[in-house]
């Protein structure tokens, strides 16, 4: 069978499986994910096994030390991914709500129920965990979901397909309800973005390249975020410690987030006082900083950041710096410059919170916080299947609820429009 061919059969797979998970009950979909648990656990040696075969072809391949480290399944990240499917399990099953429920003056009742989005496509790489929790989150919300893992991930992303298989036979459902495409033809993500009949979303997980491609091709709705370029803004009303903290915390907790601050943005009014401090923990983090005119007089020492610096998500020990002369200037800046990620403000001043949180178009926007919370699990979804700087359905992170819509249910008894 050709790779056309084979998704085509995934994709009426799955949307004969998604008929029959619109139907599930919370009862069964959390025995398939205990099942699946209880699989993965009988499973370890094979697991390693699977796993020790993809980490020699990467070395064989050459792949960095940094791809190696995100492919390896080490006991502790199958225990993570034992942990996660109970976690999944305990979390409320968003399917069937029924919200608004209103009566109009014609009798009848008008609400909305919360419902799958049917058949979730994801397109991920590197890591073989996220195979399990792409899977339980689209179980969980009643969807199928048909997998393509990064070529390199082969052989472990086959092994825990298999764990997957158990849980959802012992359950009743459909083996199609988590498909794990297995063929590394590259041909294969692009007929998985162009089936509209049979796929109803797209969620890409990788680098930009990745994420833009799929964008630009695909004929599916896609939810995605491209950058992560991250501010925190010091307003003059800043209380110092504060500040100090949340900007170390934003930058230094994880260099390689989508949710790490990338520029720092500092009220002229406290630069000569906030920026030494600051500069001296960063350099003794690592930190390298490039600063604008105006950082660089109380910064003398440091590189002068480029117009391009605003711009860009450096996933490293990198951090620009800019001073600017009010509010409305740092969320002008925000707006050009950002990418509708996470922003934050660090304020003592009400009114200026509340214009920060109006103002700046990003997906999360935080008053006196670190962007390092900008996760699905600190927002307490539990987990999360991406994170969303789109407008249209989800935005910020995506956990149950953002792989579910609605739609609108009336209840009469025997009405009729006059």
């Amino acid at each position: 069978m050709n790779t056309e061919a084979y998704m085509i059969e995934l994709g009426k797979q799955a949307r004969h499986a998604a008929n029959t998970m619109a139907r599930a009950e919370t009862g069964q979909k959390n025995r398939a994910l205990q099942a699946m648990a209880a699989a993965l656990d009988a499973a370890r040696a094979d697991l390693h096994a699977a796993n020790d075969k993809d980490l020699q072809a990467g070395r064989e391949k050459g792949l960095d030390a940094a791809m190696l480290d995100r492919l390896e399944l080490t006991p502790a990240r199958v225990n993570a991914m034992i942990e996660g499917l109970h976690q999944v399990t305990a979390l409320p099953d968003p399917v069937g709500g029924i919200t608004g429920m209103n009566y109009r003056p014609s009798g009848i009742q008008v609400g909305k129920m919360r419902v799958p989005l049917g058949v979730v496509g994801i397109i991920y790489e590197s890591r073989p965990n996220v195979t399990v929790e792409a899977a339980s989150l689209c179980l969980k919300s009643g969807n199928a979901t048909i997998l393509r893992g990064g070529s390199e991930a082969m052989h472990s992303n086959q092994a825990i397909a298999e764990c997957i298989k158990i849980g959802l036979k012992q359950a009743g459902l459909p083996e199609a309800v988590v498909q794990v495409v297995n063929t590394t033809d590259r041909e294969a993500v692009g007929h998985l973005i162009t089936m509209p009949e049979y796929v109803d979303v797209i969620v890409p997980r990788g680098g930009k390249g990745l994420i833009e491609r799929i964008s630009k091709d695909a004929r599916v709705p896609v939810i995605k975020h491209l950058d992560g370029v991250c501010h925190v803004y010091i307003d003059k009303a800043a209380d110092k410690a504060k500040a100090i903290n949340i900007a170390l915390n934003a930058k230094t907790h994880r260099y390689g987030t989508c949710n790490t601050m990338e520029t720092l943005l500092v009220h002229s009014d406290l630069a000569a006082d906030v920026l030494p401090d600051l500069a001296e923990r960063y350099q003794s983090s690592g930190v390298e900083l490039r600063g604008c005119e105006v950082a660089r007089q109380s910064l003398p020492y440091i590189k002068t950041a480029t117009e391009e610096d605003w711009f860009t998500e450096y996933l490293a020990p990198v951090l620009a710096i800019k001073v600017v002369d009010s509010l409305d200037d740092a969320i002008r800046h925000i707006n050009h410059y950002g990418s509708h990620h996470t922003d934050s403000i660090v304020t003592e001043n009400y009114t200026d919170a509340r214009i920060f949180l109006r103002a700046v178009d990003s997906s999360s926007v935080m008053v006196n916080a670190s962007t390092r919370f900008a996760d699905g699990f600190e927002y307490g979804l539990g987990a999360e299947i991406g994170i969303s700087t789109d407008k249209i359905h989800a935005r910020g992170p995506v956990g149950l609820e953002g792989l579910t819509s609605e739609k609108y249910v009336v209840l009469g008894d025997g009405h009729i429009r006059q």
